[in-house]
Formats: C-alpha cells, structure tokens, sequence
C-alpha cells in the first residue's frame, strides 16, 4: 500500500487534545471534527489541510487522552497518512482500529513543508520526492495491512466471520 501526498509538518509530543479540542468531542462525525483538526495545535491549521496530505511528526504522537476522537479528525480532515518518529500507543492502536495508516519511522527528519512525499506502508520506505531523500521504517505486518484494507478492525473481523449473527462467531 503506497501512499503519495504533501507533507505537513508538525513536531514532539502533539497531544490528542492538540489534535482536536475536547470542546468538539461532542460529535463523533468525521466531517465536522475534521474542520477543527489541530487547531488545538495551530488555530490556522485547518485551513492548510488538503485532501490526501500526510501528517509527518516527531515523538510521541498522538500522547494523551484514548480518544478515538482524535484519529476520526485527521481522517474527517482529509489527512491521508501519519509518519512519526513514534506514536503513544493508544493512539497507534486507535488508528489500526480505525483503518488509518499510521507508520512509526525512528530515523525521520529534515522533510520540508508542504514537499511531495511517498509512503510504502508494506517496505516502511518513505520517499521524499521534493529532495530524493529515503527514510527506512520496520514495515506495517501483514495482519495490520489487511485491517487497513478493510477500512479496520470491524469490518476486517466481519470479512473474516467473526461478529455475525447471534451465535455465530463468537
């Protein structure tokens, strides 16, 4: 799975609440806590934000509350993709659960805003397209790729038989 986009830039320790405002966690509606997406970061952030974009931060990110709130907004935003030097777990696991990629790359740096970026979510390759630069991750494994493909954890588990109907898969 390869994801190509333009890069936003963002640093350390971005918390779920930078992420989206607890104000907002009111809604579970992508489409309207996509348009509050990091301003708790930068008030003018929603407005850079455009379709297909991949989020680069530095460590930690997604630290803080376990809202699954945070990752519906970058989706509902439009945000395509997540790399960072590393994740809070929660919010990692969010993301899996959700069917939103997210790739923890330790040796990331140096990418410049708004420069076209490609992820490979299978090699853990990420290719800066604006410099020629490549930047190696451990690869998404395969069980986490196909939660992905089926738009998460959910719908993964119903493709597989699990959840049916009464009785059944349990």
């Amino acid at each position: 799975m390869i994801i190509q986009g333009r890069a936003l830039v963002v640093g350390n320790d971005v918390d779920t609440d930078a992420i989206i405002p607890a104000r907002y966690l009111v809604t579970a509606d992508p489409a309207e806590l996509g348009r509050h997406c990091l301003e708790g970061l930068d008030p003018g952030f929603p407005g850079r934000i455009r379709p297909g974009d991949i989020l680069v931060a530095g460590e930690n990110f997604g630290c803080g509350s376990s809202r699954e709130h945070a990752v519906l907004a970058l989706r509902g935003a439009g945000v395509a993709c997540v790399v960072a030097k590393s994740f809070a777990r929660i919010f990692f696991r969010n993301a899996v659960n959700l069917g939103f990629p997210a790739l923890e790359c330790p040796g990331l740096g140096g990418i410049a805003e708004e420069s076209p970026i490609a992820v490979d979510l299978g090699t853990g390759v990420l290719r800066d397209l604006g410099c020629g630069r490549e930047f190696r991750a451990a690869p998404l494994p395969h069980f986490i790729l196909e939660i992905l493909d089926a738009g998460g954890l959910v719908p993964w588990a119903r493709r597989r038989g699990y959840g049916g109907e009464k009785g059944h898969g349990a």
